[in-house]
């Protein structure tokens, strides 16, 4: 069969109410659901005094590579001695030891990966199921513009029909449509900081090794701070403040004096 020779069908009013509806309904509510449900069950992670000090004498570093021009030069001198020193600064002195490796150590990652197998895989499957057991053999909609034959297996699971337009979807690949497609009515109902987020969720499980590789590596990241500072040297950003704020002052009180002829020849013609 060609495209154009491919059966044509009527939908019964009854599917939308009856099958397109409630998998819609059912894919909504068990996100929502999801969601909650995840939020009782999340575990703040373990955070020691030691690691929120580094993060923060990390983050002073980086404050002053950036703004140490506007504040004094021996202000400037004494932060980076208090980092930098040869043998007494902090990054010089403070040795951590590091963790297990890929984070073995930590058993809370093997209950968090756990709870994520749990509550997003299996129900998946199991409501796929049930609906596929369910729905089977129904035609719901059918998207409007035309597709080629390859978007055959992908939207009439279920369906081995062969004159059935390309166009035309089951209720299988409805219901993998919804779940996979409702990302934007999931952030407009709760906010863009939701789980059930499935792009967001997948870049979190690539970005979280590098996240415990930052962790287990603290003394690196020490080293490349260190590095980083001690080649900056203090440019005072104050130097000329005062020249250029009256500079702009004056370019300021030229161009009022500049734009007062035209506003009282304006007046005068009113």
């Amino acid at each position: 069969y060609t495209q154009d020779k491919m059966a044509e069908l009527l939908l019964d009013p009854d599917i939308r109410l009856w099958v397109l509806l409630p998998i819609f309904l059912i894919t909504l509510l068990f996100g929502l659901l999801r969601h909650y449900f995840e939020k009782l069950l999340a575990s703040e992670p373990t955070r020691t005094k030691e690691s929120i000090q580094d993060g923060q004498v990390l983050i002073r570093s980086r404050m002053l590579r950036t703004n140490g021009g506007f504040i004094s030069k021996e202000g400037f001198l004494k932060r980076k001695i208090y980092l930098n020193h040869t043998e007494e600064g902090y990054f010089k002195k403070e040795k951590r030891e590091a963790p297990a490796p890929l984070g073995m150590g930590d058993p809370s990652m093997a209950t968090n990966m756990m709870k994520n197998m749990v509550m997003n895989v299996l129900p998946m499957i199991v409501i796929g199921g049930w609906i596929s057991w369910t729905f089977s053999g129904f035609v719901i909609t059918k998207v409007p513009f035309p597709l080629t034959l390859k978007f055959k297996p992908m939207l009439q699971r279920g369906i081995e029909l062969t004159s059935l337009n390309a166009s035309w979807v089951s209720s299988i690949s409805w219901y993998f449509l919804n779940f996979f497609g409702l990302r934007s009515i999931f952030t407009l109902i709760l906010g863009s900081s939701n789980t059930v987020d499935q792009a967001r969720r997948m870049a979190e499980m690539q970005m979280n090794p590098m996240m415990n590789a930052q962790k287990q590596n603290i003394n690196v990241m020490f080293k490349e701070e260190w590095e980083h500072l001690q080649v900056v040297q203090h440019n005072d950003a104050l130097n000329n403040a005062e020249e250029e704020l009256l500079s702009l002052d004056s370019s300021s009180s030229t161009s009022s004096k500049r734009t007062k002829p035209f506003v009282s020849l304006g007046k005068k013609k009113q």
